[in-house]
């Protein structure tokens, strides 16, 4: 293993002897182990996290978040039943701080390890949907009143669609790579498309739709799922949590929830948008929320859907062309099996878009606060 995991944890206030540490999880950026301790004779399990600070170039003000953050949705759930694994909790470090900067200048950081709940990179069931949305759409309303001013940006511009279309433009123009030739019907595509990327911009610079504070990465495989009870009953992966939309959780969400597919299936035949999930994650999204939107903000809901899809294919497509330097790959063209998996869920979405309309508006009535 690439990282001493018992020197590491012994910079942070876990009691007991270590036991082992192994990799877990399927994240792109960060490097996650799952560490266990003897605690008098109980095995007790951490999770244990390298930031990448290449990506994150700020982890002490991405930490503040995350603290500022949990604190406050613990302070929520004080007294409920199970409050303890509604929300990630922090270790310190045994000198007070939330994070460990070690000799190599890499940032780690310590959760209590969720027991008894797992992730799910493909959605099985409307149930599973419902929930996790539910689980993202609480998460939401109830940052709706933290303390403290503003949210430290953790990468700025994260979803802002235009830059991201002006990054991908920019590689084109460099072709550092040669790759561009390889690409050109992926290209098209995007341009095609080009006049949706500021519409959600557009609509908050003129006050149509607020800022939230929102996740900014809602992978349902991002929530834990009750290995009993099947509830969504914590968010995690909180570094992106930060200032935003509502439509890039809410358009997230149909990215990843909605298609049969992972997004990197070369089989494109497999993706496609299903309108039972779409209308379960709407359904859980809406009760969790408890009627925080705005008439605009539902409105959008479903071309969020279309325009976060497109913007995550065009920065696997920018990736592909900048040498594959963001996104782990594991393949040849990786890159660019995750962008087809993306324009063609697109399309799906496009060819419902109608319908999906549609059904906010039924559904919105039912949630109302």
């Amino acid at each position: 293993m690439k990282h001493n995991l018992r020197e590491v944890c012994s910079h942070f206030t876990i009691y007991g002897d270590f036991i082992i540490g192994v990799p877990f999880g399927t994240g792109h950026i960060n490097d996650t182990y799952q560490v266990a301790f003897d605690q008098g004779g109980t095995v007790v399990h951490y999770t244990v996290q390298r930031i990448n600070h290449n990506v994150f170039k700020n982890p002490p003000a991405l930490m503040e978040n995350v603290e500022r953050v949990t604190a406050h949705l613990t302070s929520k759930n004080l007294g409920k039943g199970g409050g303890s694994r509604k929300t990630l909790r922090v270790i310190h470090t045994t000198d007070g701080k939330n994070c460990y900067q070690d000799p190599d200048g890499n940032f780690w950081r310590c959760y209590v390890f969720v027991e008894n709940c797992r992730t799910y990179d493909i959605l099985e069931t409307e149930k599973q949907a419902f929930e996790a949305a539910r689980a993202f759409g609480k998460f939401q309303g109830e940052l709706v009143d933290i303390p403290g001013g503003r949210l430290n940006e953790t990468i700025p511009d994260f979803h802002n669609t235009p830059k991201r279309l002006a990054n991908l433009e920019e590689s084109i123009k460099l072709d550092k790579f040669d790759r561009v030739k390889n690409v050109q019907k992926e290209i098209d595509f995007v341009m095609s498309r080009r006049d949706d990327c500021g519409i959600l911009l557009d609509l908050h610079n003129q006050g149509l739709i607020p800022e939230r504070i929102t996740h900014n990465d809602t992978k349902l495989n991002n929530v834990l799922i009750d290995d009993f009870t099947g509830e969504g009953i914590c968010v995690i992966d909180l570094d992106t949590v930060m200032p935003g939309l509502a439509h890039y959780d809410f358009g997230d969400m149909i990215r990843t929830g909605t298609s049969p597919a992972l997004e990197d299936e070369p089989d494109l035949s497999k993706v496609t948008m299903r309108f039972n999930m779409f209308e379960a994650l709407l359904r859980g999204y809406l009760a969790g929320g408890n009627g925080f939107l705005n008439e605009v903000e539902l409105e959008y809901l479903p071309f969020a859907g279309k325009l976060i899809t497109m913007e995550i294919g065009i920065r696997f497509l920018t990736d592909y062309l900048d040498g594959d330097i963001y996104f782990k790959t594991h393949r040849n063209n990786h890159n660019i099996d995750r962008c087809h998996t993306q324009f063609k869920l697109v399309e799906s979405i496009e060819e419902q878009m109608d319908a999906m309309k549609m059904k906010v508006k039924e559904t919105a009535k039912e949630y109302k606060a």
